[in-house]
């Protein structure tokens, strides 16, 4: 009877898309938060404390999924937020109609990327109009996914 009450199809482990650190240990190539969107740092400086206050720390980061650039300026003392970035990769078994991957991670199947516009989508449909098949990297972070890299599928990788 209670089996019936939950759903045990899905599971979790609760961990979250992001967590805080102190603004002035962000780095340069590190990642942040900046205006709700993961963002990789790429500039970043920090002014003297003055009669008004707290040391800043101003950065500046891109967008890791649409390359937009952010800015935002804090206290060095105060928290931010830093994305859980995770790089994967894939093979890219199909690509259908409505131009979503069919990808193969780890004996499982995942639908639901799509394949990237510009010459990175140009490069994947290239590679896998020639061998049938490629390798595709895949990145996550607060709960969207992209493909950001291909390359064609070593000739032993598929078979075993």
């Amino acid at each position: 009877m209670e089996s019936e009450l939950f759903d045990y199809e899905h599971a979790s482990s609760g961990a979250a898309s992001f967590y805080p650190a102190q603004c002035s240990s962000l780095k340069k190539g590190g990642y942040v938060i900046i205006k709700k969107r993961p963002c990789k740092v790429v500039e970043l400086s920090t002014s003297k404390p003055g009669k008004h206050g707290h040391a800043k720390v101003n950065y500046v980061g891109l967008d890791v999924f649409t390359g937009r650039k952010y800015t935002d300026c804090a206290p060095s003392s105060s928290n931010v937020h830093v994305p859980n970035v995770k790089k994967g990769n894939a093979q890219l078994i199909g690509i259908g109609e409505d131009d979503f991957a069919h990808l193969l991670i780890s004996g499982r199947t995942k639908d639901d990327i799509r394949v990237p516009d510009g010459s990175l989508g140009d490069d994947v449909r290239a590679i896998f109009d020639q061998d049938g098949e490629a390798l595709v990297t895949i990145l996550s972070a607060c709960d969207e996914e992209a493909i950001v890299a291909v390359k064609a599928c070593p000739p032993s990788y598929g078979s075993g």
